[in-house]
């Protein structure tokens, strides 16, 4: 279980590195060539995408998260590629494929949110909110389209970047309470042994 969480923690952080990274490029520099933006998306994508599938294929436990995860890095890589090799027809539905990661991304720290509420950690609401304010940003994205391509651009970047920070502070999160939790656990096991 605690291989499965590490594994886990550097899938999540490694990609929401990399959206933070994508991010702030876009945001300092919206007047790049669309070309360039969508090669990034597109490898941001690709790269998130792969490393789910090899953490599946390294793991291969059988458990909804695995096949969840190999789904969405099959979609995630096929989008990326597509994005890469044809970035001139993609510019339209480029704010609608990046809304739709955003929002999946929201959905899953919404469900993390519950798990830690269910671990009975205090600040569980603090990841809901996040949760419903990135789904909310992805909805913002798929549902409001932008004519200037700058404006697009610097949105896309500004919700990539809290995208980044708001699941490496949920991911923190949920590895310190699961810490937490296994410590306690031993303790108790340390103490039933003492009074054997």
């Amino acid at each position: 279980m605690e291989q499965l969480l590490k594994r886990v923690k550097t899938n999540v952080v490694i990609s929401s590195i990399l959206c933070v990274v994508l991010g702030l490029v876009l945001v300092f520099w919206p007047g790049l060539s669309i070309r360039i933006v969508c090669t990034a998306v597109g490898v941001v994508l690709i790269v998130t995408g792969v490393t789910r599938m090899i953490d599946y294929f390294a793991v291969r436990d059988g458990s909804m998260y695995s096949q969840i995860n190999l789904i969405f890095g099959i979609v995630l890589a096929v989008v990326g590629v597509w994005i890469s090799v044809k970035p001139d027809k993609v510019l339209a539905i480029i704010p609608i494929i990046v809304g739709i990661v955003i929002v999946i991304h929201g959905l899953q720290n919404i469900k993390q949110a519950m798990e830690l509420w269910r671990d009975k950690y205090t600040k569980w609401w603090v990841a809901c909110i996040l949760g419903v304010l990135t789904v909310g940003f992805g909805v913002l994205l798929i549902c409001r389209p932008f004519t200037a391509i700058d404006t697009v651009v610097m949105l896309i970047g500004f919700f990539l970047i809290y995208d980044g920070i708001s699941n490496i502070w949920i991911v923190s999160r949920i590895y310190k309470n699961a810490k937490i939790l296994r410590q306690e656990m031993e303790a108790v096991e340390v103490e039933i042994k003492a009074e054997r």
